[in-house]
């Protein structure tokens, strides 16, 4: 007899471990029996899906990891949920989670990437069978995937030459740009990639827009403008599979705007902060931090007033009560993890209407 132990992803929530009997693994029949594929046909491809939700709904289904099945695991999918919708398989193993691989990883630290995605993310799979056949084949997973797969989130500033870089657009057509960078100029030193092609511009689809149009709207950007934008392999990547380019699986690694993780270990008079509940000036309500005290943990670990709270240790406090985000910061008795974004770098991020999936 073999035991399986399991632990995962189960809507908003960490199911508990628990051990099931499986009577068809033992010595008359071994969980895995490898068989000779020197040609490596039985290995197919991976897949990819691009889950979205609404803030009530779970993604539907639950990611295992199991003492006799390697890796992190797709079960228990939900019928009619997100994920069956999508056409997610029981048995299906998560490879990268938003274009970072994740076969490696510890499953708690799995499970956390995609909690903190919010209410959208890109799985890529492999089947059950595949998987277990390219790893008996000593094969490198990640050299399946693709390097990059991720639009960018570019933030310029014109100098005196402008913003540092022309449109192009096929003469009759609409929403179809393609961007020629100035070497050392704005546009480039804020990450624009040469060749690439304009998806959104200030958070708005540039699809329907003519190139009179395009050109007005940059006019009317005055010195700074955001540019959402993808290379034409990533543009290729999603198109052959029919998915939409968002702002929320961008890489926003070069925006001057960032979101500020904090690690706090209590001391003998606490942490020394605040927590109040408060309207936000992008709209709805948010949980803020106040009442700094000087030389406590808060102030030590670079917490501001002001700051707003996005996650608490590394789960998204999006559509949490003020009481429910307390209780999350006390989960922990002597620390606590927070990721918090500042007033100006907050209204930037909704100003591109990206919101906590792109934070996150």
């Amino acid at each position: 007899a073999a035991m399986k132990q399991t632990k995962g992803l189960e809507g908003d929530k960490m199911s508990i471990i628990k051990f099931e009997f499986n009577p068809k693994v033992g010595i008359d029949n071994p969980a895995l029996t490898l068989t000779e594929d020197t040609d490596g046909d039985s290995v197919g491809e991976p897949r990819f899906y691009l889950l979205t939700k609404e803030s009530t709904e779970t993604f539907g289904f639950c990611l295992h990891e199991e003492l006799v099945c390697p890796g992190h695991v797709i079960r228990q999918i939900e019928m009619g949920g997100v994920a069956q919708r999508r056409g997610l398989q029981d048995g299906d193993r998560l490879l990268q989670v938003n274009g970072h691989f994740v076969d490696h990883m510890d499953h708690l630290r799995v499970v956390q990437k995609i909690k903190a995605s919010g209410n959208q993310v890109l799985l890529a799979v492999l089947d059950g069978d595949s998987y277990e056949a390219a790893k008996s084949l000593g094969r490198d997973l990640s050299q399946m995937l693709p390097d990059d797969i991720r639009p960018r989130l570019c933030h310029v500033t014109r100098d005196k030459s402008g913003f540092g870089f022309s449109v192009s657009c096929p003469e009759g057509t609409k929403g179809t740009f393609q961007l020629s960078v100035l070497q050392d100029g704005p546009a480039d030193r804020a990450g624009v990639p040469p060749g690439s092609w304009l998806l959104e511009l200030n958070g708005d689809s540039v699809k329907s827009y003519s190139h009179t149009q395009l050109t007005r709207k940059l006019k009317q950007s005055g010195n700074k403008v955001t540019l959402l934008v993808a290379s034409s392999a990533v543009e290729e990547f999603y198109r052959l599979r029919g998915l939409r380019v968002t702002a929320a699986l961008a890489d926003t690694s070069r925006l001057p705007f960032k979101v500020r993780e904090l690690h706090l270990v209590k001391g003998p008079a606490g942490y020394g902060f605040l927590l109040k509940e408060d309207d936000c000036s992008s709209g709805g309500v948010g949980q803020f931090l106040w009442d700094v005290d000087a030389g406590l943990p808060a102030e030590k670990a670079g917490m501001k007033e002001g700051d707003r709270v996005l996650a608490v240790n590394g789960e998204s406090s999006e559509g949490l009560d003020h009481e429910q985000t307390v209780d999350r910061v006390r989960a922990r008795e002597d620390e606590v993890t927070l990721l918090v974004i500042d007033p100006a770098a907050d209204e930037f991020y909704h100003s591109v209407s990206s919101g906590g999936m792109v934070l996150l």
